[in-house]
């Protein structure tokens, strides 16, 4: 019998009760902050906010909000429901919530385990947009052994979440390097620029406008692509939207084909990815296409848009002012280095490879990330739950 199993048996053999969260928290929302606001009072005190990329730090400024042990969970969007365990000095945006332990018989710690369980049964995703509002987590219940069980656990789950974080920093490490070489390996002294027009001839908007009222479902539609669909140079099926096959054949010109260079027009701008057999036949909305002529390997320029000089060669198509975009209309200023077939394939696999290494879930640190991801949900999941108390 485990440490774990004695407690329970010595402390809880009848079960443990359940609490609701405004039973034992306060409850308190972040506040606007935008991007120039973080920008001009720039400081020591992290802000965090829906994203789950880097803990969900956006920036850091020169005052806080809030001090000390607390979870925060954010509440809108694509990330909704996903709870974070925060200490120190720190603010949050508007689009998160904030919860301070205020009862002796629980620790936040173990808290913020129950409720990464819990806070994702209750996002309401209705009208597009999941939400997880403070009136419904206050209504979330938890169990609340006592707390050498609750201690016992947190050590445990502490293990495998550091564990977890050795890996990730790897990985980061990795990463970085991928980064240092792709840098090094984009860097021409002697090579041609050319307009990307002259390579890429066919280049146009996704649709821009006002789409809901065409959506449709998977079996009557066709695949839809958005500037979320696009991260890190790769397309991805995180959001999964589908309009109707009258609509995409009104706007046939804007229809997919292998090796299609997808560009974010807005938000992470210039972020962009290769078209693949997977996406042909789609459609897409306010993202722009850039369609191969056949003189060069749309991966390389995907590669070289994400370097430093890539993205500096962009700016010509950049909009001025406070909201960026690239403009289709503007992409023939951009110039690009045209280095011989050859020379662009030798680059791309060297950079594949490189990359395999750092996203490949089916390989090396990812992989093993993967295992012990569902390793320490399996735990967890099991480790929290206990027979009710009657």
């Amino acid at each position: 019998m485990s440490r774990l199993d004695e407690l329970i048996a010595d402390l809880c053999p009848d079960g443990v009760g359940r609490v609701r969260i405004d039973e034992i928290c306060s409850i308190t929302r972040g506040r606007v902050m935008s991007k120039d606001y973080i920008a001009e009072n720039v400081g020591d005190f992290p802000v965090y906010s829906s994203q789950t990329e880097n803990n969900g730090e956006l920036g850091h400024i020169s005052t806080y909000d809030f001090e000390g042990e607390h979870l925060t969970w954010t509440t809108d969007g694509a990330n909704a429901g996903t709870v974070f365990y925060r200490t120190g000095k720190f603010s949050i945006t508007n689009v998160c919530g904030l919860l301070k332990v205020t009862k002796d018989n629980i620790l936040t710690r173990f808290l913020y385990y129950a409720l990464s369980i819990e806070a994702s049964k209750h996002v309401n995703s209705g009208m597009g947009n999941p939400k997880l509002m403070s009136n419904v987590m206050a209504r979330i219940t938890v169990p609340v052994p006592p707390l050498e069980v609750q201690r016992e656990i947190v050590r445990i789950l502490d293990k495998f979440t550091a564990l977890t974080a050795e890996l990730q920093a790897e990985l980061q490490a990795r990463k970085k390097q991928y980064e240092y070489y792709r840098e090094l390996l984009m860097h021409f002294d002697n090579v041609a620029y050319v307009s990307i027009d002259t390579l890429f001839p066919f280049i146009r908007n996704g649709f821009v406008g006002t789409v809901t009222k065409h959506f449709s479902d998977k079996e009557n539609g066709i695949r839809y692509l958005e500037g979320t669909n696009i991260h890190n140079g790769v397309i991805s099926d995180n959001e999964e939207l589908y309009v109707s096959k009258e609509f995409h054949k009104k706007h046939i010109k804007n229809e997919l084909k292998a090796e299609d260079i997808l560009m974010v027009q807005s938000g992470h701008i210039g972020e962009c990815a290769v078209v693949g057999e997977k996406y042909k036949g789609t459609n897409c909305h306010a993202l722009i296409i850039m369609s191969n002529g056949g003189k060069c390997i749309s991966k390389f320029y995907v590669h070289y848009f994400h370097t430093v000089e890539g993205k500096s060669h962009l700016k010509p198509a950049i909009t001025d002012g406070n909201l960026k975009h690239v403009l289709a209309g503007k992409m023939s200023f951009v110039k690009v280095p045209f280095p011989a077939l050859e020379e662009q394939k030798r680059i791309v696999n060297i950079l594949d490879h490189f990359e395999g290494l750092c996203n490949d879930i089916l390989s090396g640190l990812p992989a093993e990330i993967e295992a012990r991801q569902k390793q320490y949900e399996y735990y967890r999941d099991k480790l929290l739950t206990f027979k009710e108390k009657a």
